[in-house]
Order: structure tokens, then C-alpha cells, then sequence
């Protein structure tokens, strides 16, 4: 995973979770139509913990395989309503939109996505 710049520091808690999502969510998609397989809830756990790294960031292993298993829901939720053409764009488009200069509507809507199954963990993870 790949990042041009570092998270500002003023970036919330939530802001990470989301952003974070987001990444791992652009990386199992691309993992998926590169090589039609997908990333384990360990492989996200393990991205998980490099991204933050490179970020200055850390979380612990239960949060992070939290979000990685939020993440692999949504990247298949994705691939289950794209065509393989669609999907593939999508996920070229997510992985260019890890650089904060990279403009995409799709990635903003995506973003969109990442925060509300964020939420919707969150609420099942207090439920359970």
C-alpha cells in the first residue's frame, strides 16, 4: 500500500478507521482482480499495521482485525455488484486516490462507504 504523504496530525481516531478502510478496501480489490483471490482478515490485519506505521500511527490487533474484516466486507459487497471492467477500474481508481493530490468522484462515494460500514461495525461491535 502506498502512500504519498503522511496523515496530518490533526486527523481524528474515526478519520483513521475510515482512511484505513479505505486502503485495505483498495487493496483486496486489487489483490482480487490481479490474481482472483482474496486477502486473508491476517494479510489486512498485517497491511494494517504497516500503513499505520508509515503513518506514524498504531492500533492494536484486536482494532486492527476489526477494520481488516470491515474492509474484506465491503471489498466483496464491491465485487459482488461490479462487472470484472467496472471492478477493475474501481479499484485502480481507489489505489490512485491513496495519494491526497488524486481527484476521483468514485473514491470520494467509496469513502462515503468505508465510513458508513465503519458505523455500522461500531454498533454491532457495542451489540455484541
Amino acid at each position: 500500500m502506498t502512500i504519498e504523504k503522511d496523515l496530518p496530525s490533526s486527523v481524528t481516531v474515526r478519520g483513521t478507521y475510515v482512511a484505513l478502510i479505505f486502503a485495505l478496501v483498495a487493496e483486496r480489490l486489487s489483490v482480487f482482480y490481479e490474481h482472483d483471490q482474496w486477502l486473508t482478515k491476517a494479510q489486512g490485519a498485517s497491511l494494517s499495521a504497516d500503513w499505520l506505521a508509515k503513518n506514524k500511527r498504531s492500533l492494536p490487533i484486536a482494532t486492527r482485525k476489526h477494520l481488516s474484516s470491515l474492509s474484506d466486507q465491503l471489498a466483496r459487497e464491491i465485487a459482488r455488484t461490479l462487472s470484472r471492467e467496472s471492478g477493475l477500474y474501481t479499484a485502480h481508481e481507489m489505489m490512485e486516490s491513496l495519494d491526497p493530490n488524486y481527484e476521483s468522484e468514485i473514491a470520494r462515494s467509496l469513502m462515503l462507504e468505508c465510513e458508513r460500514i465503519l458505523d455500522s461495525g461500531l454498533s454491532d461491535q457495542a451489540n455484541a
